[in-house]
């Protein structure tokens, strides 16, 4: 027994004082792998795997439409183009609301005079003294003109009362320049005269009545009672209109 178990030990001596070879796998013998793409002598290229995406099957539904946007800086004018055909003439459109009669431009004036007059050694203007109407006062008594304010065509009217046996001969007058004569031939009886007339005011423009310087004595006649001189006048077309 004692034999037995110095041979056992004897033998497991042995066993660990021997060196073992070192442990080696089975594919040791090969050289190493190259990470690059190139290919090896003998031996292919490891493929490269690349990520692909199917996009369309991930497109989805179309969304809602977005909100309109900040509008940007106008942009600089470009030049002008050339002008177009003339169109069609239009349609007759419908009358207008009327106006404000408050807005119109008027003027108007009508006077008289109680007093005869007789000619001098020079031209006399025609002075009245009675005012029917004058709006918006544009008749000055004190020089017996009128006076435009309002650029237009006028209307202008003078009536007298000649005086027996004598020559009755007046001028209306624009400014410095005669426009319309009343004439009466001396006669033994005493008559109304009128003389009418249409003129084209400048603003500023002046309109009166002169008694005429003649050979013969010129008069016209009235009393302190009635009238028998007028003057009147009104704008009949304002040149705005």
């Amino acid at each position: 027994m004692f034999g037995f178990l110095l041979l056992a030990c004897l033998f497991l001596h042995l066993v660990v004082s021997v060196p073992q070879p070192p442990c080696r796998r089975c594919c040791d013998h090969l050289p190493p792998l190259d990470d690059s793409a190139s290919t090896r002598e003998g031996m292919p290229a490891m493929p490269e795997v690349r990520t692909y995406i199917n996009m369309t099957i991930l497109k989805g539904d179309k969304g809602d439409r977005g909100e309109r946007g900040t509008p940007g800086k106008t942009g600089i004018e470009g030049p002008q183009g050339q002008q177009g055909f003339e169109g069609p003439k239009g349609d007759k459109g419908q009358a207008g609301a009327p106006g404000d009669a408050c807005k119109a431009q008027h003027s108007a004036f009508s006077v008289g005079r109680r007093k005869s007059l007789h000619s001098v050694d020079h031209y006399q203007a025609l002075i009245f003294d009675n005012i029917f109407v004058n709006t918006p006062e544009h008749f000055d008594m004190f020089s017996g003109k009128f006076r435009c304010h309002i650029a237009g065509i006028y209307f202008f009217n003078v009536n007298i009362h000649t005086w027996n046996f004598k020559e009755t001969y007046l001028h209306i007058m624009q400014n410095d320049n005669t426009k319309a004569i009343i004439y009466a031939q001396p006669s033994d009886r005493s008559i109304m005269q009128s003389q009418s007339v249409m003129l084209p005011l400048k603003e500023s423009d002046e309109v009166w009545v002169r008694l005429f310087k003649h050979e013969r004595e010129n008069a016209i006649y009235s009393d302190d009672v009635d009238i028998y001189i007028t003057f009147n006048g009104y704008l009949i077309k304002p040149d705005m209109e």
